[in-house]
């Protein structure tokens, strides 16, 4: 099982996100100390460097905490002040020079945000460049912006759907549609601990199907793929948006419920219940401070098979 070691280490969409604005606020003080030509607006650059390199040691401050509002609101500042830069720029290639970093904008949109919102963040980006270059129109900027527009379109779009793709495969079991084991693995260990951060419960719960070996062996594997398709599709349309259900193998499935206590798991295990064609068991775990999530999945797993026993003593 994989359990998060990340612990004091920089999120890879924090630090590219700072590093884009630090590099950015170097640039500026770069271009403050040897300016292109005599109209280079140094007061500018070195506000520009200011904020720059501020809001990078404000992103490396927040870490792990920087909630993803902060991150699209960051990268929309960036582009932005990407436009006021292009608005001053003196000369063609002080505009045309912005085009890379207009690029790396749009691939770290496509990366870390979903679609939509990597459209609309480059989108914001390429209007913001863009009327500051025409605001500034320095002699023969246009055709060569244009081609560094075209480009940071496209590859956001091809790189977004792309990085969509491979999400999806990476992250959702093909057979029923849910999450697969390691990503549900991934996510449950990030809201332990966003709950041992903010004193709010969290419950798990392993599910597993009864006789489901006696489905397979009568009906073929066939029918049991059928099955377990039929069951996941049933409880995710009955789970609430923050609940996450995940397959943890063979006919085996796992729920990780954001906010729940002990006693409100009961009520949300039960409208599981009623419309399916086989029966499952369930073992439950609340977490206390300090837990992991593999404690907390064994003693999930102790109950489940507990009840288990306990059924066929009866």
């Amino acid at each position: 099982m994989d359990e998060d070691t990340t612990g004091s280490r920089l999120p890879p969409h924090v630090g590219l996100l700072a590093l884009l604005h630090g590099a950015g606020g170097l640039l500026c003080a770069v271009g403050a100390l040897w300016p292109m030509s005599p109209d280079t607006p140094v007061g500018l650059a070195w506000v520009l460097a200011g904020v720059g390199l501020t809001v990078a040691a404000l992103l490396v401050t927040a870490g792990e905490r920087l909630p993803a509002p902060a991150q699209q609101a960051a990268l929309a500042l960036f582009s932005l002040l990407l436009g006021l830069l292009a608005a001053r720029s003196a000369t063609a290639e002080g505009v045309i020079g912005l085009g890379p970093v207009l690029l790396c904008t749009g691939l770290y949109a496509a990366h870390f945000l979903p679609l939509p919102a990597a459209r609309a963040q480059v989108l914001l980006a390429v209007g913001a460049a863009t009327a500051g270059a025409l605001a500034a129109r320095p002699s023969g900027f246009l055709l060569p912006w244009s081609i560094a527009v075209i480009t940071a379109l496209v590859v956001t779009e091809s790189h977004g759907r792309l990085i969509g793709r491979l999400r999806t495969q990476a992250s959702v079991d093909p057979l029923t549609g849910v999450a697969n084991r390691r990503a549900w693995e991934a996510e449950a260990t990030r809201d332990l601990a966003r709950a041992a951060r903010t004193g709010e419960p969290l419950t798990v719960a392993i599910l597993d199907l009864d006789g489901f070996k006696e489905v397979n062996d009568r009906d073929g594997h066939g029918a049991g793929d059928r099955l377990l398709r039929q069951v996941a599709t049933a409880w995710r349309t009955r789970l609430r948006t923050s609940d996450l259900l995940g397959r943890y193998g063979g006919d085996e499935f796992v729920l990780c419920l954001p906010g729940t206590d002990a006693r409100t798991a009961v009520d949300v295990l039960q409208r599981l219940d009623g419309g399916l064609p086989v029966g499952w068991s369930v073992g439950t775990a609340t977490a206390d401070r300090g837990d992991s999530l593999t404690e907390l999945l064994q003693r999930a797993d102790v109950r489940l098979y507990e009840g288990k026993r306990a059924r066929r003593s009866r």
